[in-house]
């Protein structure tokens, strides 16, 4: 993270200049704020059915999309953005900050590469729908990293990748063809769990005439 802070010192409308210091600062203001929106009923729901996450608060996504809302309207530089976004994402205990992380990070400056490494370490359908939705298929580069994901043997890997493709089909910017039709017919044979209804409705998309 040190190569991400060295680009961290910028001007914003609001922050005469963010260093590490302040960069650390904003991220307690949106931990806080994930408080404030602490849903007890939704936490507690979300650990009995398995959720790994340390810390969960609970906050609805419609909660945190206007907490980063919020966020990006103070910040219009992408520099601050990223670091923001990453430092967040890296928290891989907190279920807030891992559906924050894609909701701040600018599309336009999402590499493959790193991409690919955020990918990598998805440990929940929820988080992975967060990432494709709100982050991954806006980028320039999607139908390459969908084409990467969907090799992999990680199952929860593999889903982002395919849940990548249904979001991408939906936009029209991966049209339905004859060879990703086989490759999901042959993945929906034997699917992996989390694959089974999502490879269904992929299908469906794949049916629909050019």
């Amino acid at each position: 993270m040190a190569s991400v802070f060295l680009f961290s010192c910028w001007y914003t409308k609001d922050y005469k200049h963010m260093d590490t210091n302040n960069m650390q600062e904003k991220i307690r203001e949106i931990r806080k704020e994930f408080f404030a929106f602490r849903n007890g009923i939704v936490a507690d729901n979300l650990r009995r059915a398995g959720d790994p996450h340390s810390m969960i608060m609970g906050c609805l996504l419609v909660d945190i999309r206007d907490i980063t809302t919020r966020v990006r309207n103070d910040i219009d530089d992408a520099k601050q953005l990223e670091a923001i976004a990453q430092e967040l994402w890296n928290d891989t205990n907190s279920r807030e900050c891992r559906l924050a992380a894609p909701m701040l990070y600018p599309a336009e400056s999402m590499t493959l590469e790193l991409a690919s490494t955020w990918c990598d370490t998805v440990e929940t359908v929820e988080i992975a729908d967060n990432l494709c939705h709100k982050l991954l298929r806006h980028m320039k580069d999607a139908p390459s990293l969908m084409s990467l994901l969907i090799t992999q043997e990680s199952a929860l890997v593999k889903y982002t990748g395919y849940r990548l493709l249904l979001n991408l089909l939906l936009l029209g910017k991966v049209k339905p063809n004859t060879t990703l039709r086989d490759i999901v017919e042959d993945e929906a044979i034997r699917p992996l769990p989390p694959l089974k209804t999502l490879l269904r409705d992929i299908l469906e998309e794949l049916s629909v005439p050019d």
